[in-house]
């Protein structure tokens, strides 16, 4: 009995590569169709939309509207509210993107390149904001206090505010992915271990059927992937907010 296992946990595969050193990888691949199905969904979501709601659908639409216009003003306040769109496209995305792997797919939270992205954005509006509120020589002058000698203190704790928000949301999803991969692997053993013992042909189909595999690995993978994707969707939209919103009252 040999069980051979293989966790890719540092990027997605190379799906095709072109000249001048451009490849196209599974993660852009994903990325694409969950952009395309939330457009979809978008889409038929906000067809014919009529000033007082007559259709479930509408009513769908203004209820998911509202709610991510109450979820940045209860964070950032309401005269936040043209940021809604931002954080509801942040939070569809990176939810959509871990849900994807219901369907057997590799979900882009899964490659660190990704998440990075997303907290380089989070890190550049944040900067901005500072530099907005204080002024170019008063953003410098921030990195200089309490006393001079703790400016590259300071500067690498600018520096790891987008590093530990793209490390915590690719962390969580791969080692999800991980953990279901080695249940998985460890139940195909214990099958083959408890059934392969039986006489014969049913020796033989213990051994294929998975039937240690049947339940366990869905439930882990209703935490890992549900309830662990919609937590650290939300986790990372949060901490964008405040921390832009602090940013922007600091004086």
């Amino acid at each position: 009995m040999t069980i051979r296992l293989e966790i890719e946990v540092t990027g997605a595969k190379i799906l095709l590569e072109l000249p001048f050193g451009i490849t196209i990888t599974e993660t852009q691949v994903n990325m694409w169709l969950v952009m395309l199905g939330i457009t979809a969904l978008c889409i038929w979501l906000t067809r014919g939309l009529k000033v007082k709601p007559t259709s479930k659908r509408q009513i769908v639409a203004e209820f998911l509207v509202k709610t991510a216009e109450n979820f940045v003003s209860g964070n950032m306040g309401k005269k936040w509210l043209w940021f809604a769109p931002y954080i509801a496209a942040l939070f569809s995305l990176a939810l959509f993107s871990s849900l994807i792997s219901l369907l057997g797919m590799y979900p882009p939270t899964s490659d660190l390149n990704t998440t990075l992205g997303w907290a380089i954005m989070t890190f550049v509006l944040i900067t901005f904001y500072k530099i907005k509120t204080n002024g170019p020589l008063g953003y410098a002058k921030s990195l200089t206090e309490p006393v001079f000698i703790m400016t590259p203190m300071n500067i690498l704790g600018e520096i790891a505010t987008p590093m530990s928000m793209a490390f915590r949301m690719f962390g969580n999803v791969a080692s999800g992915t991980v953990v279901s991969a080695l249940v998985y692997a460890a139940l195909a053993a214990a099958n083959s271990a408890l059934f392969g013992w039986l006489p014969g042909i049913l020796g033989e189909m213990g051994e294929k059927l998975p039937i240690l595999q049947l339940g366990l690995p869905a439930v882990l993978s209703l935490y890992f992937d549900v309830f662990s994707g919609v937590l650290q969707a939300f986790i990372f939209c949060m901490l964008t907010m405040l921390y832009i919103a602090s940013a922007a009252e600091t004086e």
